[in-house]
């Protein structure tokens, strides 16, 4: 597919992104733009934060995802408050047989690591994942190891837990492509879940639709689809405008605007066009740029959020023709 022009190779690759869309929707349901959001971040080569309420589905969904691709390996932390930057990255361990160190890989070597509750780790633990997510690299006792292409984190939080818990530092926020929520399902799809939950988990009866090759297939013709100069200052222009908003105390950095185009392409991709058009940059918008946003005290005190910030600088930015 990677030799094909865009135009070529889009429907195919639209084809490919239906198919395994429709095998995780046998698992999750009524979450069809989340999913969505999330495989688009997947070919994209960014990483996602969930925040949502406990039971609401986020741990199904990245198993999910990763059982639906042929040799995509999968790892699950529980992130806990004496977690240590060893127990992500790997350590190394002195064999005496041969009186030398052996580096021993921890769970950051996989292709998808679902970091569950990453809040509950301290700060310093948090870092860890700096390097890997931003670098596809670690850095472990100044020895470079390079992580599986590709790599994709998905981190858990729930939103409404305080006690033992560690906010997320703004660097950290950053390196995370879109933040996403799944919320409440309405009340067909939730008799939907306890139907299929009666027995087995269906999450364990699935089956792939996809290969390793597949995803890789996929990521060339997301980086093939085409962004016109105008929507590159489109892009610009949108967060550009977040520096421009008083009650915001850091706004998005160039490395939002680097994120949003990226992920408009997978968009555009999974839509069946080889260009990206204005609606897909302003429906990823607030998830790609909210999350990075820190907004004055008085600001948040007052209800103000930064997805309401987002949503009012799409509505006012000009638009190109």
């Amino acid at each position: 597919m990677s030799q094909l022009p865009a135009s070529h190779a889009v429907p195919s690759a639209q084809q490919l992104y239906e198919r395994i869309r429709e095998n995780v929707s046998q698992v999750i349901h009524g979450q069809d733009d989340i999913v969505r959001k999330l495989l688009a971040s997947l070919v994209s080569g960014g990483h996602v934060l969930l925040e949502d309420y406990p039971g609401t589905g986020k741990t199904t969904l990245a198993k999910a995802i990763a059982g639906s691709i042929t040799g995509m390996d999968f790892k699950r932390m529980q992130f806990t408050p004496d977690l240590l930057p060893s127990d992500i990255l790997g350590v190394s361990i002195f064999d005496p047989r041969n009186q030398e160190f052996h580096f021993h890989p921890g769970p950051v070597f996989t292709h998808v690591l679902l970091a569950d509750e990453i809040n509950r780790a301290s700060p310093r633990t948090q870092s860890a994942l700096l390097e890997a997510m931003g670098e596809q690299q670690v850095t472990v006792e100044g020895k470079q190891h390079r992580l599986a292409h590709p790599f994709f984190v998905i981190a858990t939080q729930n939103p409404v837990e305080f006690r033992g818990t560690y906010p997320l530092p703004e660097a950290q926020m950053d390196r995370f492509g879109m933040q996403l929520a799944l919320g409440y399902v309405d009340r067909r799809d939730e008799i939907a879940i306890l139907s299929a939950q009666q027995g087995d988990h269906p999450v364990d009866a699935l089956k792939p639709c996809a290969t390793l090759s597949d995803i890789e297939s996929l990521i060339q013709a997301t980086e093939d689809i085409r962004v016109s100069e105008e929507i590159m200052g489109y892009i610009v222009d949108l967060v550009g405008a977040t520096r421009e908003v008083p009650e915001v105390q850091l706004a998005a950095s160039p490395r939002a605007a680097l994120a949003l185009m990226k992920a408009a392409r997978a968009l555009a991709l999974f839509e069946g066009r080889a260009f990206v058009s204005p609606d897909d940059v302003q429906e990823l918008a607030p998830d790609v740029i909210a999350h990075r946003l820190v907004l004055d005290p008085q600001a948040k005190f007052s209800g103000l959020t930064a997805r309401q910030i987002v949503d009012e600088v799409v509505t006012t930015v000009d638009v190109p023709a």
